[in-house]
């Protein structure tokens, strides 16, 4: 059956989704874009704050977007998909534009961005939801590297936008920058709102879809075929499977990775290489763009084992097997990064091996979050997808702690030998870079190993294909 004879509605469903994920992601990379003039000293115009206390920010929402995502997951396995994710989206988006009017005070924009962070919980749940209601098992892993290129797609944007709008005057000065750059991303979602309602109902409710595609998108269901699944799993249930656990694993020790290289990316650029602002536009935008190529590419990446034969989990564990070799490459970015060694050209070898990573991650990204699709029934993907996100969260919260104890102490190590050397002005604020700099080569370094060890920690606990069939 050919695909014109199948109908293609549920790749409509697929660019939705993707738009919706690009809006969640510009709307979340805002402040890191703004991180460099937050932590400027108050009379260059920043806002004085210390790494912590950008840290502190980006925790906190990231420890609410993680426990409402586990607890998103189970709502919108009761509620469905299209109430669930436009309710999702329209939180996020108010407090998004809330944020613009939290002033100064670490403590109000940590509490406005976590509210914020409660909204954005419900993308992932409901969009892995969507993708398993709407296709067949053959075809969610390249369904999800697509609209999960939405995160890719959307950070760039925030990299052209953002520093375009912060780092202008609006309306003679009553308006700074950085808060009309969080009302405009803010909102946007509410344009998408218009789409959602018009074009998106369950396979089984949608009058534009074909009994073909119908038929098609139910084709390898173990599940009866053409029954929509009303009874939910208790959330409880499914924590007593291996599955769950390996999913949270996986989730919980690489979430993190892509979380600093949001927040974080913007602030390395500046203490490696002297750039912020306009200048990180076109760096910051490339590695993005590579990154879809690995959302997208790293979809469709198992099929190549699945048409030669492989049983469906086994080629996906495979393909993570090699995704998981390449952010080893991060070991080399304070090399790359040397300007000593590559001068002015240094910043592009070590933006060269992270775009490497952050492909490696997206292709990483989709297939994991495959795996719970694969060997769960659909009743229960929302919840355990809320799980892993709950995990993921944590593994981000971690890591940003890390990072932001981690650069402020060596920035506090280069500021006392400054003053034992009698170092003021330019030289002084080398010497600080140097030791910040050294803080990111151990964090790079942690991010590098983080893949093989949740690739390990998985094949343990499921070294093989076991569908749950008794929920």
């Amino acid at each position: 059956m050919n695909a014109q004879k199948i109908g293609n509605y549920r790749w409509t469903i697929v660019s939705l989704l993707f738009f919706a994920t690009t809006i969640n992601y510009m709307d979340r990379q805002v402040i890191g874009y703004l991180k460099p003039l937050f932590s400027s000293p108050v009379e260059k115009g920043g806002l004085g704050w210390s790494n912590t206390d950008f840290a502190l920010v980006t925790s906190l929402f990231t420890f609410f977007y993680a426990s409402i995502t586990f607890i998103a997951g189970f709502i919108i396995d009761k509620i469905g998909t299209k109430l669930g994710l436009a309710l999702s989206l329209i939180i996020w988006s108010v407090f998004g534009i809330l944020n613009a009017f939290a002033g100064s005070m670490v403590i109000v924009h940590a509490s406005i961005r976590s509210l914020f962070g409660i909204g954005e919980a419900g993308n992932f749940p409901a969009s892995i939801k969507t993708i398993a209601e709407w296709f067949p098992k053959k075809e969610r892993a390249l369904a999800t590297g697509i609209f999960n290129s939405g995160a890719n797609v959307g950070a760039m944007i925030a990299s052209i936008v953002v520093p375009l709008i912060a780092y202008r005057v609006w309306f003679n000065g009553a308006i700074a920058g950085w808060q009309m750059a969080f009302i405009i991303t803010g909102l946007i979602g509410f344009f998408w709102l218009i789409f959602w309602f018009w074009l998106y109902e369950t396979p089984k409710s949608h009058k534009k879809l074909s009994a073909a595609e119908f038929d098609y998108i139910h084709s390898d269901d173990t599940e009866p075929a053409k029954v929509e699944n009303v009874l939910k799993a208790p959330w409880y249930k499914v924590l007593k499977y291996r599955q769950t656990w390996a999913f949270f694993t996986g989730k919980f020790l690489t979430d993190g990775i892509w979380w600093f290289l949001l927040f974080w990316l913007p602030d390395f650029m500046k203490q490696q290489f002297n750039m912020e602002g306009h200048a990180i536009m076109v760096p910051l935008f490339t590695v993005y763009a590579v990154a879809i190529l690995g959302s997208v590419l790293g979809g469709g990446f198992p099929m190549l084992f699945m048409n030669k034969g492989m049983e469906a989990y086994k080629a996906r564990l495979t393909a993570m097997l090699i995704i998981a070799i390449l952010p080893v490459s991060l070991l080399t970015t304070p090399y790359f990064g040397n300007v000593s060694i590559f001068g002015d050209q240094a910043y592009i070898y070590a933006l060269v091996v992270i775009c490497i990573a952050a492909a490696a991650h997206q292709a990483w990204s989709c297939n994991i979050f495959t795996t719970v699709s694969d060997m769960f029934p659909k009743k229960a993907v929302g919840s355990v997808t809320g799980i892993g996100g709950l995990a993921g969260g944590l593994g981000g919260v971690l890591i940003q702690q890390i990072a932001g104890r981690l650069t402020d102490h060596y920035k506090q190590i280069g500021e006392a030998a400054a003053v034992v050397k009698n170092l003021t002005g330019d030289s002084a604020r080398l010497l600080v870079q140097t030791h910040v700099q050294t803080a990111y080569g151990i964090m790079f370094g942690l991010c590098a190993l983080s893949y093989l060890i949740a690739w390990i920690c998985i094949k343990i606990l499921v070294p093989k294909f076991q569908p749950i069939t008794d929920l």
